[in-house]
This record gives structure tokens, sequence and C-alpha cells, in this order.
């Protein structure tokens, strides 16, 4: 396993545990803005390593845990960030460029929200700034998608054997980079120290184990 690839891994098992643990802690005390924020962080990222309707889903979930955490405190500002995050995440998931654009629009919203709370904030100034650019990345994530779809289509070369995995590879790799854009850009660091601070110490390596 190269460094990449444990590094994501340990990314996934951290955002896997601090579900766990918001869960666990939702049923103790429901209202709580902080650990529904951090939920809602949580189900975000681990959308990031879903696909499909696993992804949209998992999205909406996190969409829910934020406003949640919003009819607590309306104010929040780290929930507004998130929930800006979630509501971009939604807009380059789908197809529709008037779809997209008004996820975009709820956005820009939560975070300019998130802003007025707190003016000094340059991560969420940052945020603010990248979501104005969310519409042409997206433009150009349909005509990345779309151009792939030709290739995959245009004879068996291509749509056979390895030759079929490159432009599946290179469509992936390129859906990944914006999806990652989406949290990771904005600085996802914020919070997830939050979230840290209350977890329980990961596991040792498995080296460290023999």
């Amino acid at each position: 396993m190269d460094i990449m690839q444990r590094e994501e891994l340990e990314r996934l098992m951290f955002f896997e545990q601090t579900r766990e643990k918001a869960a666990a802690d939702y049923a103790r005390s429901p209202n709580d803005p902080d650990n529904l924020t951090r939920w809602g962080g949580a189900l975000l990222e681990l959308a990031h390593f879903r696909q499909g309707q696993d992804s949209i889903d998992m999205v909406q979930d996190a969409v829910a845990k934020l406003e949640e955490a919003l009819r607590i405190n309306p104010r929040k500002h780290d929930a507004l960030w998130c929930l800006g995050n979630a509501r971009t995440s939604q807009g380059f998931l789908v197809t529709d460029t008037d779809k997209a654009n008004a996820y975009f629009k709820k956005a820009a919203r939560c975070f300019q929200h998130a802003l007025d709370e707190e003016p000094n904030n340059e991560l969420y100034q940052k945020a603010l700034e990248m979501t104005e650019k969310a519409p042409s990345l997206h433009q150009e994530l349909q005509k990345q998608l779309a151009s792939q779809q030709v290739i995959l289509g245009s004879g068996p070369t291509v749509a056979t054997g390895n030759a079929a995995k490159r432009p599946k590879k290179k469509d992936n790799d390129f859906k990944y980079d914006v999806l990652g854009w989406i949290v990771l850009a904005v600085g996802v660091i914020a919070w997830m120290g939050m979230a840290k601070s209350s977890m329980p110490p990961p596991p040792p390596p498995p080296s460290s184990l023999r």
C-alpha cells in the first residue's frame, strides 16, 4: 500500500469513527449542535468515498444533520459553513445546470451567513469566493463526463480491456478532483480538529502489533 492509499484509508477510518461516535452521542444528547455539526461534516466527507446514489444519499443525510444543528442554533457559523459545502456537493452531483446553480446559490448564502457571524474568518471568505467558480467548474465537469462517454462508445478498441479502464480512470480522477475541492480546498481541517479532540485515539498500525 503506497502512502496516498494509506492516507486515504486513515481518513476514511477517522470519519467513520467520527460518525459512529456522533450517532452514539446524539442518542444521549440530541440537542447538541456541536455534535450534529461533527456528524454532518463526517457524513459529507464519507460521501466522497461513495459513488452514485450512495454518495447522493449520504450528502443529503449530512444536510439533514446540519440543518438540525442550525434549527437549534441558527447562528452557528461552522454549521453554516459545512452546510455550504454540502450544498456545493449536491450541485456537483447533479447534471442539470439549473438545479446545480440553485444548489450553488444556496451554498453561497450559507457561506455569506457564516461570514456575517465571523467577518474576519478567512476560511469562510475563501469558501464564498470559490463558490463563485462552482458553475463554471460544473460545466467543465459535464463536458469531461460527456467526452469520456463519447470515447467509451467510439469503438471496440476503446471499450474493451485496459483501454476501457483508462478513460474511466481519467473520468473518475477528474470527478474526484472536483468533489475533493468542495470540502478540502476550503479547509475541512478547521472542524476536524474539534472532532479529534473528542475522539478516542486511533488504533495502532498493523506493523506495531507484531
